[in-house]
């Protein structure tokens, strides 16, 4: 599981597609509707928000938003609740790991979205989060 820091706007098609699934299966966790995953550590920075359902709501509203914009049909039923309007902070070191790492997939994955991300001065992340200065989070399984 993967959720981006990261804007989703980078991400390629099946990025995208995957991050909405993944993002779904964080909110059925997160909710109790599910057995599994429940101690993946993406879910960390959710869970130490102050409505971690209405952040995964938000977070998934974004990826829609994105969706919307290339022309994708994401169900909007599949958000459970109301995003809130809350942010969840996030570090420069975070952001900054997730982008080399999404760089290195799209370089093999996806060469014109590898392109396009390296004509960008620096990533934007995702609107859910507040960047602040900082290492990459504890969370993160660093290789």
């Amino acid at each position: 599981m993967r959720l981006w820091t990261l804007h989703p706007r980078y991400l390629d098609a099946r990025g995208l597609v995957a991050v909405w699934r993944e993002a779904l299966l964080a909110q059925s966790v997160l909710r109790g509707a599910t057995k599994g995953y429940l101690h993946h550590p993406q879910l960390v920075r959710f869970r130490a928000s102050t409505d971690p359902q209405a952040a995964i709501a938000a977070y998934l509203a974004g990826i829609r938003a994105e969706a919307i914009t290339r022309g994708y049909a994401f169900d909007v039923t599949r958000i459970a609740r109301k995003p809130g309007r809350g942010r969840i902070a996030a570090t420069t070191g975070q952001l900054q790991y997730e982008w080399r790492h999404l760089k290195r997939k799209l370089r093999t994955r996806d060469p014109v979205k590898y392109k396009s991300c390296l004509r960008t001065t620096g990533p934007v992340p995702h609107p859910l989060f507040r960047i602040q200065a900082g290492p990459v989070e504890e969370w993160e399984k660093t290789k």
